[in-house]
């Protein structure tokens, strides 16, 4: 989860209120909203609730519901929490979230599932794969983890993308490991069916065995690839995966 920021506060009220910017700032989001012991989708949560029963339905809330869409709240989740409060904070106060809400929680972008992907593990997405694109069919991100002793990347695949049969080569040892992080996808050896991946899945890929692996075609899917050492390893791309062939897992 990347550190949460603001400067809202000394933006509006630097010269008239410095300490009360600063609280605002510093402690509340400095400190208070990324401490950990709530998760920080929960957090969003819990401050809509908190603003819809006392009644605040202005720009903050506003704000507020948008940092929650942010962090993975769907529209079915914010619509069930707010039914829920209002029996008990109110239903006028209900309907005002909700005027509200449906703005956010327009149709949802790309880039909104995205967010909520890269909101939903630990590891960052990273950078666009530019290096390997020509072996992925679809865009895929790259973001190390760990470059000394053993390789480790968390590699993300937007819906629909896998890349390439291709093979880890090694004279001695080498191969790979992948641990499913977020997300749902595949993995799938030559002449063998192929694999779901869900997170806290992991498959062990000795050196020398065709295979390729990526997302559903309906999910994101994030993995750790760990690189096992070996003795010159290479890995060699191959063929495309056959689009009627990946059309069949559902």
């Amino acid at each position: 989860m990347k550190k949460i920021t603001q400067d809202a506060g000394r933006k509006s009220l630097g010269e008239f209120a410095p300490d009360f910017a600063h609280y605002n700032d510093d402690i509340l989001f400095g400190e208070n909203w990324n401490n950990h012991d709530i998760d920080h989708k929960t957090r969003c949560l819990i401050t809509v609730v908190a603003l819809m029963s006392s009644g605040i339905t202005d720009s903050s809330l506003k704000y507020h519901l948008e940092n929650a869409k942010k962090a993975g709240v769907t529209r079915k989740e914010i619509a069930a929490v707010v039914t829920h409060v209002g029996f008990y904070a109110g239903w006028p106060k209900a309907w005002a979230v909700f005027n509200m809400a449906k703005n956010v929680w327009t149709e949802e972008s790309a880039d909104d599932a995205m967010a909520r992907h890269e909101n939903s593990m630990i590891f960052p997405i990273g950078a666009p794969n530019d290096g390997f694109k020509q072996y992925f069919s679809g865009r895929s991100y790259l973001a190390p983890i760990s470059t000394e002793q053993v390789g480790i990347f968390n590699v993300t695949f937007e819906p629909g993308c896998r890349n390439n049969w291709h093979i880890h080569q090694a004279i001695k040892g080498g191969g790979q490991i992948l641990i499913c992080v977020a997300g749902r996808g595949y993995y799938q050896e030559w002449g063998k069916d192929a694999i779901e991946m869900r997170p806290g899945d992991r498959i062990n890929i000795p050196a020398g065995v065709k295979h390729w692996h990526g997302a559903a075609r309906d999910s994101w899917f994030s993995h750790l690839a760990i690189e096992v050492p070996g003795e010159n390893g290479s890995n060699e791309w191959l063929e495309p995966v056959a689009d009627e062939e990946y059309n069949k897992l559902s």
